[in-house]
């Protein structure tokens, strides 16, 4: 998991673009909120969780947990972006985005660790983003819920501190979505993606006849 480029320039234009943007802007999300808590609660002492096994492996778990929410929240927003043009209708938007979060998945190595215990989280992600309604209206609350709860949820961080810190944590993935959401909608090209995806369908289907 990566940062990605988070200055780059280039216009989300097709399929791949979509999914490669996605994953890295939730890469990013991710590693910023949960390491800068982590850093946060562990002082001077950060760097030695990163030496302890036992706490590796509880970071890499929280660490993929939190990405595939994330994931699931960008891919909610695009998709209401998406719908929100006026260019495209529901049902072209319902078959594109769970390829897009397949697309996300399957070109994505997650640690071994981390695989049984996203498997609910997984699940979720997948039926949220397939059966979300997008004519709908929703706040940023309702449609970035899933990061903030599993930022919460997942960091390796006694009970009873997490509790105290509760409100500060889920705002601080909240406050990291301003940047990605005004990044999409200056980068999204939503005519280019359903075009590419439409022509790539089209080569698949000459294929296999």
């Amino acid at each position: 998991m990566g940062f990605g480029n988070q200055k780059s320039n280039a216009l989300i234009n097709s399929p791949e673009a979509l999914a490669q943007f996605i994953n890295s802007r939730a890469s990013h999300v991710t590693q910023t909120s949960l390491y800068g808590y982590l850093k946060t609660r562990a002082g001077t002492r950060f760097p030695e969780l990163f030496k302890n096994p036992d706490i590796l492996t509880s970071i890499n778990i929280a660490k993929w947990n939190i990405w595939l929410a994330c994931v699931s929240d960008l891919c909610i927003f695009t998709g209401l972006l998406m719908h929100q043009s006026g260019r495209v209708k529901p049902a072209e938007i319902d078959l594109l985005m769970p390829t897009i979060l397949d697309r996300i998945l399957l070109e994505t190595k997650i640690s071994p660790e981390a695989i049984e215990t996203m498997r609910t989280t997984e699940e979720n992600a997948r039926q949220r983003v397939t059966t979300c309604d997008w004519t709908l209206e929703y706040d940023y609350d309702s449609i970035f819920s899933q990061s903030p709860e599993a930022l919460y949820y997942w960091s390796p961080i006694a009970d009873e501190l997490k509790t105290r810190d509760e409100e500060i944590v889920r705002n601080s993935v909240r406050f990291r979505w301003i940047e990605v959401r005004r990044s999409v909608r200056e980068k999204l090209d939503i005519e280019s993606i359903f075009q590419t995806e439409a022509s790539q369908n089209l080569a698949t289907s000459a294929e296999i006849n």
